[in-house]
């Protein structure tokens, strides 16, 4: 459905559009719910863009899939949901380790284990930590909206490939099933990066090879030192958005899915005079730590933390603040239950209602 140039469709289609427009050609991908829209996406749409699909027999699979592709040059990338993610987490450490760029979507479902396939944000640690093993970070983009499910592909293949490495878009499920108003971007496609260690065949140069195994004294440590310069660079990649945050007593901290309840509720509480505002990161990784900082010079010093998990984002907060006269509490739901904005409201007073997590 087509309105005033808009057209209707979930987040999980979005992302894929707006993947293909970034200039994706290879996808390789595992069914799970709740982001089974994006395989049926991909296998119906790749082909006329000029890609290659894949459905793989595991995740596991397909992880190494799109390593292959990535190695060849190739703008590669799959999708799945929390526990896929986790059985990629190999994949993900070799091509960190490779520098092989590559885009990794994860609608997020509730956990541990199989848990369920409603929404969470209880793979905040994951993403931002690694995920897998030794020392390596992903740069992570978290959405909230349709139109930032499609915008961000775009930020994401070109930070992947500005810095060699592979890049979350941290969804969720209600993000992915979701459905909103989204216009098509009609700029161009990140430009395309010269990849001269890529392994596109040797005729008339000398051989590349890609590889993550650094034998010899001193050359992973070496190596380690190049990612952890890499990690640092990417701090120009921050983003963030403040709403109402000027004049703010309390600031709430929250990101996607949960930070479209949290803004309902600061319009709610200015509408009775409670002055309060909304940060909210859009960059998980690296954490717009010194944006957050400067509220405190603005005046803010209570500070509420809202996830759609147990705790997780709440540490980078508390560390973000680290040394400040700032309070910060934490509030949040988990196993795919949603906040009201009358809960959030209640935690903002400091009365927490039964069903939530909260820590003063």
């Amino acid at each position: 459905m087509t309105t005033n140039g808009k057209v209707l469709m979930i987040g999980n289609d979005a992302l894929c559009q707006g993947a293909i427009d970034a200039g994706c050609r290879f996808y390789a991908g595992y069914p799970i719910t709740p982001q089974n829209e994006t395989i049926e996406y991909m296998a119906n749409h790749m082909e006329a863009a000029g890609g290659a699909f894949v459905q793989a027999e595991s995740e596991l699979a397909a992880i190494n899939m799109v390593l292959g592709a990535a190695a060849a040059g190739a703008r590669a990338m799959t999708s799945s949901s929390s526990p896929g993610i986790s059985l990629m987490q190999e994949g993900i450490s070799y091509m960190a380790g490779q520098r092989l760029p590559a885009v990794i979507a994860n609608v997020v479902r509730g956990g541990p284990g199989l848990g369920n396939i409603s929404a969470a944000q209880s793979d905040y640690f994951q993403s931002t930590r690694g995920g897998g093993h030794g020392d390596y970070y992903t740069p992570v983009l978290a959405p909230n909206s349709v139109q930032e499910m499609y915008d961000l592909m775009y930020d994401a293949f070109a930070i992947a490939e500005r810095y060699r490495t592979p890049t979350i878009v941290l969804a969720d499920g209600m993000l992915g099933q979701m459905a909103e108003p989204l216009a098509i971007r009609s700029r161009p496609a990140p430009p395309a990066i010269e990849k001269p260690w890529a392994l596109t065949g040797a005729k008339g140069r000398a051989p590349n090879s890609v590889f993550s195994l650094m034998i010899g004294p001193g050359r992973l440590e070496e190596h380690v030192r190049t990612l952890k310069k890499t990690y640092r660079e990417m701090e120009r990649e921050i983003r963030f958005e403040r709403f109402q945050c000027d004049d703010a007593e309390t600031i709430m901290v929250a990101y996607g899915s949960c930070a479209r309840f949290c803004r309902k509720a600061v319009v709610l509480a200015r509408s009775k005079g409670v002055r309060v505002g909304l940060f909210r990161p859009i960059t998980l990784f690296p954490f717009p730590a010194e944006a957050l900082q400067k509220e405190i010079a603005r005046g803010t010093r209570d500070f509420l933390v809202a996830e759609l998990s147990a705790g997780q984002m709440v540490e980078d907060v508390k560390l973000s603040l680290w040394g400040s006269n700032a309070t910060v509490r934490f509030f949040g739901r988990t196993a795919g239950s949603f906040p009201s904005t009358d809960s959030i409201l209640a935690a903002l007073r400091g009365e927490p209602q039964d069903g939530s997590f909260y820590e003063a």
